[in-house]
């Protein structure tokens, strides 16, 4: 077996070690940049939510400063995000390279996305809901505990999952500027040098690696629709 994959895929191969580490930066990045985009945005989509003209904690000059914050962010090019905010990054982590380095861009750059898809998710909640929460004297923060995010669990879940694969494809971008990972093994190893079997196998990886996250949301949330 060894012998007729050291033929189908030689310079793969060859860097075996290169290779697992490379996939070990990828899980690295997306468990720390997604845990972190998960509490920010969801505490983002929550604020906008309760605080839009109309919300249970209507505050308009809070609402428009996150609403052009996000949208600022959202606006950027994750390329040039990258580039910007290097001293951030330095400040912050000590490094602006290597899978630390890139964690501070990983979360501007998928946290606003993510906010407004817990906002979107949250608008879907049943306003019948919240009115009788109100009118049973909840509190705002038990309407948003109770009301909120139960009845959100799933379009919350498909909102994660979506974010989830597009920071997958934030952490291969990443790799341009030597974030280590398997966007950095491609186009050190597949681009740089032309060594296409390395090339094909982690555009394959990822394909699957999205597949597997897509079929896990989609269960979870599947599981939580009243």
């Amino acid at each position: 077996m060894q012998q007729f994959l050291s033929e189908l895929l030689p310079n793969l191969m060859r860097r075996t070690p290169e290779f697992w580490k490379a996939i070990c930066d990828t899980l690295l990045m997306e468990a720390w940049a997604g845990s972190i985009c998960f509490v920010i945005g969801l505490i983002f989509g929550i604020i906008l939510t309760v605080t839009k003209p109309g919300g249970i904690m209507e505050n308009r000059p809070l609402y428009q400063v996150l609403d052009t914050i996000i949208n600022l962010f959202r606006s950027i090019p994750f390329i040039i995000l990258l580039t910007a905010l290097m001293p951030l990054s330095r400040w912050i982590m000590g490094t602006a390279i290597y899978v630390r380095g890139v964690i501070v861009p990983l979360v501007f750059g998928a946290a606003p996305f993510f906010s407004r898809q817990v906002e979107s998710a949250l608008a879907q909640t049943d306003k019948g809901l919240i009115e009788a929460a109100l009118s049973m004297g909840s509190s705002p923060l038990e309407v948003i505990f109770r009301v909120y995010l139960r009845e959100s669990i799933a379009p919350i879940t498909r909102a994660t999952t979506i974010t989830a694969i597009s920071l997958l494809s934030l952490t291969a971008m990443a790799g341009a500027v030597g974030a280590g990972g398997l966007g950095d093994f491609a186009i050190r190893y597949g681009h740089d040098r032309n060594m296409i079997d390395i090339t094909w196998v982690t555009v394959i990886l990822l394909v699957l690696a999205v597949s597997f996250v897509q079929w896990l949301g989609e269960m979870f949330a599947r599981k939580n629709t009243h």
